[in-house]
């Protein structure tokens, strides 16, 4: 008999707040974590506003030693452990280091790029002939599963240590993939999430593709537009989501908080075919992941209460919409509830899909919908498909019984899962 799995921990290090209390207070209000910087400007950025955590000296300093921060230059591996630590904590669990490894936690946990900092510090320290200078963690800092490494020795996990990358599906991925270890009994507590840098070096080859903002630049908390008949782009940012996934009978056993239920989704590509490219996605692809994740759960379409979307302030939201539609036979007042994240966080990449799993988890444990800011002007092709009312515009509760949440990423890949009201 397959286990149940549920979500006991949640981590977070999103531009609009580091850790889970300042975080969901953020999404309640409908606060940006959206700034602008100077430093885009220097560069000749077109889009000159981001979304980059803030990270106290403290915080940094309570997960890592005097000696780990010795030439360390890796922002997506920092934010990662943040979060992973926080989520470890969160779901009551030890941070005490033992003789053995724990043989039943493991961690899968995704990242885009790792350490494009400490690559570009290594160049020049060798073109100057002074690679000794680099460090000795210089490895460790940018070889793709840094991330996942560093988690699992300090919180000494002994199952399955691993990082993915599927670009924007990574966070949602790791979430079906942890999912999938504990419901096969392989293991029975999974750290999932996803992690991105930040940065220039990362954001450029977006604006050079012309798929960022640029109107935005002195209304920086504006910028960032989902569903909005303004919307001209994304806003980059970065951070990173955690989430403790746990087997039911050993969450019950230790007596752990349960945040909801995972019961299953469906990962898949369109093989860059059809309407489908390295950039845009395959809308029959699109279709079929979510039909397919109902089908996996068990679920009828008409029972999905809420959608958390991928939703990115791009000229693809109305064809998101539409394949929501085609995929649930659903539209107009029959459409659930539908909310996007990065209106408040910008698009977190790699980190995306876990930054907005959090706060999907969060909406479901708290009975609440976050708001969808900047998009009073919703796009006409949207309202056409859906009415405006299941577009909330403010905070209010709502009880959830079950949330959709999808994510799609370059190389035409897509991820949805279905969160569940945990009920005993």
């Amino acid at each position: 008999m397959a286990n149940r799995v549920v979500v006991t921990g949640l981590g977070i290090v999103a531009p609009n707040g580091v850790g889970i209390p300042m975080f969901i207070e953020a999404i309640k209000n409908g606060r940006s974590g959206i700034k602008y910087h100077s430093q885009l400007q220097d560069l000749q950025f077109s889009c000159q506003i981001a979304g980059r955590p803030e990270l106290s000296t403290e915080l940094i300093s309570s997960c890592f030693t005097e000696l780990e921060l010795r030439n360390f230059n890796s922002e997506g591996i920092l934010y990662g452990i943040i979060a992973g630590i926080e989520a470890w904590k969160n779901a009551g669990l030890s941070l005490e280091r033992e003789e053995d490894p724990d043989w039943d936690s493991g961690t899968i946990f995704g990242a885009g790029t790792s350490g494009i900092e400490k690559f570009r510090e290594a160049i020049y320290k060798i073109d100057e002939k002074q690679v000794r200078k680099l460090g000795s963690n210089a490895v460790m800092q940018t070889m793709a599963s840094g991330v996942s490494a560093y988690l699992g020795g300090k919180l000494g996990l002994g199952n399955q240590v691993s990082t993915n990358s599927s670009a924007c599906t990574t966070g949602a991925e790791s979430v079906l993939i942890a999912f999938e270890r504990i419901q096969s009994g392989k293991a029975k507590r999974m750290l999932a999430g996803s992690t991105s840098d930040g940065g220039p070096y990362i954001w450029a080859g977006f604006d050079a593709m012309k798929v960022c903002t640029y109107k935005h630049n002195e209304t920086p908390e504006r910028g960032s537009r989902p569903m909005s008949l303004s919307a001209s782009g994304f806003v980059p940012a970065c951070g990173a989501g955690a989430l403790l996934l746990e087997s039911l009978d050993s969450a019950v056993e230790r007596g752990a908080v349960i945040y909801a239920e995972v019961l299953g989704g469906h990962i898949n590509s369109g093989g860059q075919r059809g309407t489908g490219t390295m950039t845009a996605p395959n809308s029959n692809a699109v279709q079929n992941c979510i039909s397919s994740a109902l089908k996996n759960t068990g679920l009828h379409a008409d029972q999905i209460d809420v959608i958390n979307g991928h939703l990115t302030a791009t000229i693809m939201d109305s064809t998101e919409i539409r394949n929501w539609c085609t995929a649930l036979g659903r539209s107009g007042e029959h459409f659930p509830y539908i909310n996007a994240l990065k209106g408040m966080t910008g698009h977190g990449l790699s980190a995306s899909g876990s930054m907005e799993c959090v706060a999907s988890v969060l909406q479901i444990a708290e009975g609440f919908l976050f708001p969808n800011i900047n998009c009073e002007d919703l796009h006409p092709d949207i309202t056409a498909q859906i009415d405006p009312q299941k577009i909330p515009l403010h905070y209010h509760p709502h009880p959830i019984e079950y949330l959709a949440k999808a994510s799609f990423g370059f190389g035409d890949v897509n991820a949805c899962i279905i969160f569940k009201k945990y009920r005993s």
